[in-house]
């Protein structure tokens, strides 16, 4: 099978409330699905959806990279248009949401044309994974935003719902007003109900010491990115002192791989396909940071359904059993499709072969490539 045109449809999501962070603050996503079609009927789709405020790939990049990519995919069968983009693409870190939403309409392509699931495609990718049973669904955190704007009902709707960790926001007020507002939402909590913590790079050392220590007897499983500027040393001193995992996202980005995964300064790294330039990159680094007795999860940055249910493929990929970033689509008050479902806490798969999205009917789709007739 082999691909004759590619299309895509360009979308601004709103959010139903804006996404704060220390950072920032988004309240739309912005970005396009890619369709690629297969001779045999066959459509594969990907999400390029730029993360917001990043200058490395602004939107207007992101596009023209993302319409270069497709165009040389055009005659070429999915299994060759993969190895193309691996060699001659470039950096994965050049345009990596361009290029992720192609492989991943890719991915989708080759996996419908071999009968399974994207994820068991994923598998069959990465070189030395055995072939276990895959999951029918993954763990996932309730992603509630940011602490400071956090309402009582919604901590207590997110562990009626069966969520097992509740993920918030932290860095936006002072370390001292969210230690108590901490302690106000540990109180909320049925046993066995845990808090994940992302303070986005907000503090330096001395403030993360202090949050650890006041917190020490709160139920949190993860504090991700405490430290602005971090040094491998400063992680390692942190994790030293607490049972709490620390994660880090962004800032693994200042590290050599191969340093980070020597040191292991942290228990815990967090994975965005959207940062890697692709699932299978994802897949890869997931598997030398497990390899190197580093957890992985991985997280959604309010992609819209495309992108969501393509990180999921990657959990399942991954099948870790902690609970993944990826109930966000409740936050946008639009989507391309239907989301995946989430069910006591657990995000269900699709059971069709490939991704498993299909747009919504009003969805339109420009080409900007085509097969030659004859």
């Amino acid at each position: 099978m082999n691909i004759t045109a590619a299309a895509i449809h360009p979308y601004r999501l709103p959010l139903r409330a804006s996404w704060l962070t220390a950072t920032g603050g988004f309240g739309k996503r912005q970005g396009w699905l890619l369709r690629l079609d297969g001779e045999s009927g066959a459509r594969g789709y990907g999400d390029c959806a730029p993360l917001p405020g990043k200058p490395a790939e602004t939107p207007v990049h992101a596009r023209s990279r993302l319409g270069a990519q497709a165009r040389r995919l055009i005659g070429m069968s999915p299994e060759d248009a993969l190895q193309l983009i691996s060699t001659d693409f470039g950096d994965p870190g050049d345009a990596p949401a361009a290029r992720l939403a192609v492989e991943t309409a890719l991915l989708d392509l080759a996996a419908q044309a071999a009968g399974r699931s994207l994820a068991a495609g994923l598998r069959a990718n990465q070189p030395g994974l055995g072939q276990p049973p895959l999951p029918t669904d993954v763990a996932v955190n309730a992603a509630l935003g940011s602490l400071a704007r956090l309402a009582d009902e919604s901590v207590r709707t997110a562990c009626a719902a069966g969520f097992r960790v509740l993920k918030l926001k932290l860095g936006v007020a002072s370390i001292d007003d969210e230690i108590a507002r901490l302690r106000r939402v540990a109180a909320l909590l049925p046993p066995g109900v845990q808090l994940r913590l992302d303070a986005n790079c907000a503090w330096n050392l001395a403030a993360a010491e202090s949050f650890l220590h006041a917190c020490a007897d709160l139920p949190i499983e993860m504090l991700e990115e405490p430290l602005a500027q971090p040094t491998l040393q400063q992680l390692h001193r942190l994790q030293a002192q607490t049972k709490i995992a620390i994660g880090i996202d962004e800032s693994a980005s200042l590290f050599d791989a191969e340093r980070l995964m020597d040191a292991r300064p942290v228990r815990r790294l967090v994975i965005k396909p959207t940062r890697c330039g692709g699932l299978l990159a994802a897949l890869a680094l997931a598997q030398r940071a497990l390899g190197a007795g580093l957890e992985c999860v991985t997280t959604s940055s309010i992609e819209s359904a495309c992108g969501v249910i393509a990180t999921a493929h990657l959990a399942a990929a991954i099948d870790n059993r902690l609970a993944h970033g990826l109930a966000t689509s409740t936050w946008l008050a639009a989507d391309t499709g239907p989301p995946p479902a989430v069910v006591n806490g657990r995000l269900l798969l699709p059971s069709t072969a490939g991704l498993g999205f299909a747009p919504h009917r009003g969805i339109v789709f420009s080409p900007i490539a085509r097969r030659p007739p004859g």
